[in-house]
């Protein structure tokens, strides 16, 4: 049957024993009765501040229930939700508010200086909570992404908020599940796997911040069968001392899903041997949803590296640049095409597609297939640095770095690190008697309302001489490989800021 997403608490709290649990953080729980009746005070209390069918409203809100009560109250009026990271820095969060113009803003920071806004801890005192018939958002979800102009884009989805009950489960979610979330709400991955746990009639349990042994603790107590992680979580996972590790009961996992980030093949395969190949799962695609692929462990022991073949949704081609494409085993650029054509599943806000006349589009990565239809990815294109499933565009952050003072000239690159999957170095061209450390020891205070704290350079390089030439290009690759060839012999050619030398020691 196809309800609103709006109806999906009412739904289940007429279905479920009452009291079933909904969603929980921490000590927190919320049935579906109660998220029901919260949100729709919350709906009346957004209405009241002139939330109207087809607005946007941004939640800069930390992973809590009170989010959940949030992205139902929007869709009980008719509107779309838009997450953003609550912390996120005033000049970012003026660039994304700027393009999504909403009605509303729930949480943030309050130098956020939105028009209209309710700040984190409001609480809909006074309003009714009986239910709400509005009409339903014509984009279920506007979720934020970086631009590799140093520009942020919104991405539209085109999908309605409605959903069928009795749909077959998406990425193996079953109805009924019992969910983990330990990513924050405000990447996409998270926020979309949550609600669709939530539609399945699921139990949700989320994570305020991720802590390695405190996700296998909520395992083994909620008996968790389904979760999605970044590789650096399944990294510090597996960084725990065996006996940690080992001492909690995950036996009730179905299904461990990873996407977001590459994954370092020797983990998988740690995770694999740990858990067996059949609950080992990757997917590998976009939030704009043009295209997808998913492999399973078993799948992956017979392929390994791939990110699986192309679903039934949509069509893959590796184009190389001739405009061709290229057989398989050799290297391209990665264009997706959903069976419905160009532009089906989303557009932008903000930013254009990487389109061809064709209608086929890339996300900017290049890659291969092998014989049997199997992908494999190669670099990014656009030189995106992906830091613990989180994507950093070295554009926004050079803009950010070069603003200093003492920087005359700035690129930025991602070396590789064991945990993170990258890290941010920043090769920099000083001023003349400029102390070199001293202004490493000082960007974190002067990027702090100008970049999130994730995006800030954690190394530094001088060079004497700008590295880009007279038209402002720059090798970016060239440089990265040179230094991470420098860092497997050894080389010492970083600047630590002092917070990351302290933390070192």
């Amino acid at each position: 049957m196809l309800i609103p997403m709006a109806d999906v608490p009412r739904w289940y709290a007429e279905r479920t024993p009452q009291g079933t649990v909904a969603v929980s953080h921490g000590t927190e729980t919320l049935s579906w009765e109660q998220l029901e009746r919260g949100a729709n005070q919350r709906a009346r209390a957004f209405a009241a501040k002139g939330v109207r069918p087809g607005d946007f409203v941004a939640i800069g809100l930390p992973n809590s229930n009170a989010f959940f009560e949030t992205t139902f109250a929007v869709w009980k009026l008719g509107a779309t939700p838009t997450s953003l990271s609550w912390r996120l820095p005033r000049g970012e969060a003026a660039a994304v508010l700027e393009i999504l113009k909403p009605a509303l803003v729930v949480g943030g920071e309050a130098d956020w200086n939105a028009p209209n806004a309710l700040p984190a801890g409001f609480v809909p005192e006074g309003m009714s909570d009986e239910p709400l018939a509005g009409p339903v958002a014509r984009y279920w979800k506007a979720m934020t992404s970086g631009g590799s102009t140093g520009r942020p884009k919104v991405i539209l989805d085109h999908q309605p908020a409605v959903v069928e009950t009795t749909m077959e489960p998406l990425l193996g979610i079953p109805h009924g599940v019992s969910m983990l979330n330990p990513g924050p709400l405000y990447h996409n991955a998270p926020f979309t796997v949550s609600h669709l746990g939530l539609f399945n009639g699921g139990r949700l349990t989320g994570m305020v911040k991720f802590d390695a042994e405190e996700a296998l603790r909520l395992i083994q107590e909620n008996r968790v069968q389904w979760v999605n992680f970044v590789p650096t979580m399944m990294h510090r996972i597996w960084a725990l001392p065996n006996e940690v590790r080992n001492a909690y009961n995950v036996s009730s996992l179905k299904i461990v899903f990873h996407m977001a980030a590459p994954m370092p093949p020797w983990l998988k395969e740690k995770w694999i041997e740990w858990l067996g190949p059949e609950r080992i799962w990757e997917l590998y695609g976009g939030t704009e949803r043009q295209g997808a692929c998913v492999i399973s462990g078993v799948e992956w022991l017979a392929h390994k590296g791939s990110v699986g073949k192309i679903g039934e949704t949509c069509r893959l081609r590796i184009i190389g640049e001739d405009g061709n494409d290229v057989s398989p085993g050799e290297t391209g650029e990665i264009y997706f095409l959903p069976n419905d054509g160009a532009g089906s599943t989303y557009h932008y806000l903000g930013a254009e597609p990487k389109r061809r006349p064709d209608g086929w589009e890339s996300l900017g990565d290049i890659g291969r297939l092998d014989a049997d239809g199997y992908l494999y990815l190669g670099d990014r294109l656009a030189d995106m640095i992906l830091r613990g499933g989180a994507n950093i565009y070295p554009a926004e952050v050079e803009a950010a770095v070069s603003a200093h003072p003492d920087v005359r000239s700035c690129v930025v690159v991602g070396l590789p690190d064991a945990e993170f999957g990258q890290r941010v170095h920043a090769v920099v061209e000083l001023d003349d008697a400029v102390d070199a450390q001293s202004v490493a020891d000082g960007m974190g205070d002067f990027l702090k309302e100008r970049l999130s704290r994730y995006k800030h350079p954690e190394s530094f390089e001088v060079v004497s001489i700008g590295l880009r030439d007279d038209s402002g290009k720059v090798r970016r690759t060239l440089l990265r490989d040179e230094r991470a060839a420098w860092l497997e012999q050894g080389r010492s050619f970083r600047i630590m800021p002092k917070p990351a030398r302290a933390k070192a020691g």
